[in-house]
């Protein structure tokens, strides 16, 4: 066997591609669109709060990097889909909107239940259909990753709703990978751990969640975002052509048992 004939790692680099990266104003989006600027895509930041986007935007092209903010809403389904439809397709997505509003199943009531629903479970849903019904229509590839969660797996104390929605996401990123896969796009879900975000800080606060969450971590730490940015690049990227329809755990190993 010649060098020439030696296979080659396909590549990381995601120069002429477009990505969408919604809930980007803080936390795991922020890192992704990042990663994803980094790598080499144009990156549109998307988020319901205009202020944290524009100075992300600002920064990234500080670094030389190209990216534009975009107001968007995902529960809101018709508008999000009204503009994603005006917009030039987008090769990539990465949703990282979420809501979580944790207590005992018994306490839940219907509008914390659909407020979580909204956001987590319909608002993803919308969203990835919008972005892939562009690229169908361009007969372009892509790649989808919806940000889901370690309890998309396994249940969780306090987190009936929040588990229900994202264990939803996963059935249907696996029924869109099997529909869109012979027109090349791929849709997958990362599973983060528990990571210090925003989102997070009500259970950083509390000393007995902490404690749990230590116990079941293999790893011995809790997650930052830049565990997340490597996962975003690798699946957005020609590394993972074949990889679709399936949940990258990046936990720690907290499923692991």
């Amino acid at each position: 066997m010649t060098a020439a004939t030696l296979p080659r790692t396909p590549s990381f680099r995601l120069e002429g591609k477009t990505a969408l990266v919604v809930g980007a104003s803080s936390g795991i989006g922020q890192a992704a669109a990042v990663a994803l600027a980094e790598a080499g895509a144009q990156v549109t930041l998307a988020a319901r709060s205009a202020d944290k986007l524009d100075q992300t935007v600002r920064q990234l092209a500080d670094l030389g990097f190209s990216a534009r903010s975009l107001m968007l809403d995902v529960q809101d389904v018709e508008a999000t889909e009204r503009i994603v439809a005006s917009l030039d397709p987008f090769d990539i997505l990465v949703n990282s909107a979420g809501l979580a509003r944790h207590g005992p199943a018994v306490d839940t009531v219907p509008s914390d239940f659909d407020a979580v629903v909204g956001i987590n479970l319909r608002g993803a849903y919308f969203l990835t259909r919008a972005v892939a019904k562009r690229l169908i229509a361009s007969r372009r590839p892509g790649s989808l990753i919806n940000i889901s969660s370690q309890m998309a797996h396994v249940g969780g104390i306090d987190r009936a709703v929040y588990s229900a929605t994202k264990h939803a996401v996963e059935g249907f990123t696996k029924s869109m990978a099997i529909e869109w896969g012979s027109h090349g796009i791929r849709v997958n879900t990362i599973c983060p751990t528990f990571i210090r975000t925003p989102l997070a800080e009500q259970t950083f606060a509390n000393p007995d969640r902490v404690r749990w969450i230590k116990e079941k971590i293999k790893l011995g730490r809790v997650g930052e975002v830049e565990d997340i940015m490597g996962p975003v690049t690798f699946l957005a990227s020609d590394t993972a052509a074949m990889i679709t329809g399936t949940a990258l755990m990046v936990d720690g190993g907290w499923t692991a048992d």
